[in-house]
């Protein structure tokens, strides 16, 4: 057997009577619609449940499979111990999972175990399976923790997850446990962003229509202004989902406290070639490269130039003939920074000139970019399709003596105390206030948070 079917839900704790008292009335919608997909879930009689959580353990390159024939937890850090569970585990489809995950260059496994006991994340749908009779005798269970990769890793992960319950016989059952967005309201505990209600609007269409190719390629910069959680137990789920005919049922969604929440219930019946969205997905980015490549400037095109031929080649590019004089007759200041899915991948740049022309200023920034970043590991010749580029020159620095004269979005920032020297560039994602970018600067320069600085600021001139 393989997937009987599959769900995506939120896990907010105020939803239990005895950590809401009375509160979780509020969201009776999602209560309702959770008891529903519960009653299902149990009539569907599963062997095996799957619960992916964000708040399991998380980390960057790797998906953790919780390890051991059994777990318990309690919901004691929302002051309501008496809701206690324990679960077993599929120690077999653990095993599995991990070593055809492995073969298939998936690294997932069991090792790294931190926190044993079960997260909000997983005790939430555990609670309302409970209460609908589920056997957690008989049921066995798989806990598996998101990673800091791709959408098309995660995807692939759930791929490898459906096979290894078709080739154990699993009846398996799929729970993608994951709230929305955290900004929908001023008055919620993390405050609005006009990219929160957006993105659960996206986020509920495409999991509604079972459009995984859409939820796949989201656009980062609105998931992650949005603060959501649950995006990538999402993409496990569509790859658990991959080649199968399924129909979609959106049964409720409600952003009461400010975080969006979301039940969509999956019918799985048969199977459907033309639903491949890993194939469909490198077609997507074949051409989406394509489309970035076609619109960079001189000054991107010449940063991607230096990286690939370095990463390639592991040798310095030369400087290409036929450059605009804007690159070749100027000296200026110039960072290279590199994105890939969303997240920061390398940046590295220079106050002020240090090379002959602006040209070379960047030739030599987009190596060290790649290469240099104390962050990160050097970029290898498989990623070189999936960087973005952008390149900032700067403009002369100008010494200010308020942060009144400074504005997140015009103007970078230089902070200085003694030989201590750190730089923030202008309008970058996730910074909202002086006050932000001038902490963030003060970190990147050593310089504790009370301590005095000198200021300057600076213009600059993006190309991406």
């Amino acid at each position: 057997m393989s997937i009987l079917g599959a769900v995506a839900v939120p896990h907010p704790p105020i939803i239990l009577p005895e950590v809401g008292h009375g509160e979780e009335q509020k969201i009776s919608a999602t209560i309702a619609a959770y008891k529903e997909i519960s009653r299902r879930i149990v009539e569907l009689n599963p062997e095996t449940i799957i619960i992916t959580s964000p708040h399991s353990i998380m980390y960057a390159d790797y998906f953790h499979i919780s390890p051991g024939d059994a777990a318990s937890g309690n919901m004691g850090q929302f002051r309501a111990p008496q809701v206690a569970l324990a679960i077993n585990y599929d120690v077999d489809f653990a095993r599995k999972l991990s070593t055809d995950s492995m073969a298939a260059g998936v690294p997932a496994g069991s090792i790294g175990e931190r926190n044993p006991t079960l997260d909000h994340g997983t005790m939430i749908p555990l609670r309302f399976l409970q209460e609908a009779g589920l056997d957690f005798s008989r049921v066995k269970f798989l806990r598996i923790g998101l990673s800091g990769m791709s959408a098309a890793i995660h995807y692939k992960f759930g791929r490898i997850i459906s096979q290894a319950s078709e080739e154990l016989g699993r009846k398996t059952f799929f729970i993608a446990s994951g709230d929305l967005s955290h900004k929908l309201k001023s008055d919620g505990p993390y405050g609005f962003v006009e990219e929160g209600p957006q993105f659960d609007s996206q986020v509920m269409e495409n999991l509604g229509n079972a459009d995984f190719l859409k939820l796949l390629t989201m656009d980062n910069k609105v998931c992650n202004r949005a603060a959501e959680c649950g995006l990538r137990s999402f993409w496990i789920m569509a790859g658990a989902l991959d080649k199968k005919a399924v129909r979609a049922e959106k049964l409720s969604y409600e952003g009461t406290f400010g975080v969006g929440y979301g039940i969509v219930y999956f019918n799985v019946g048969g199977e459907d070639s033309s639903r491949n969205f890993a194939y469909q997905l490198v077609h997507f980015k074949k051409h989406e490269l394509e489309q970035r490549k076609a619109k960079e400037d001189d000054f991107v095109k010449l940063a991607r130039y230096s990286l690939e031929t370095f990463v390639k080649t592991h040798k310095p590019a030369k400087l290409p003939d036929n450059l605009p004089a804007e690159l070749t007759n100027r000296r200026a200041g110039a960072f290279v920074s590199l994105h890939k899915d969303g997240n920061l991948r390398g940046c590295i740049g220079t106050i002020m000139a240090t090379q002959d022309t602006l040209a070379e200023e960047i030739l030599q920034n987009a190596i060290s970019a790649c290469s240099k970043d104390p962050r990160f590991d050097p970029v290898t010749l498989d990623e070189l399709d999936s960087i973005e580029y952008s390149v900032d020159v700067l403009g002369e620095a100008e010494r200010i003596f308020d942060i009144k004269d400074l504005d997140v979005k015009r103007y970078g920032v230089i902070v200085e105390n003694g030989n201590r020297r750190g730089l923030l560039l202008p309008d970058l994602e996730g910074v909202d206030t002086v006050e932000e970018q001038i902490a963030i600067a003060k970190r990147k320069a050593g310089i504790r948070p009370e301590e005095k600085v000198m200021l300057w600021r600076f213009e600059v001139i993006r190309h991406h």
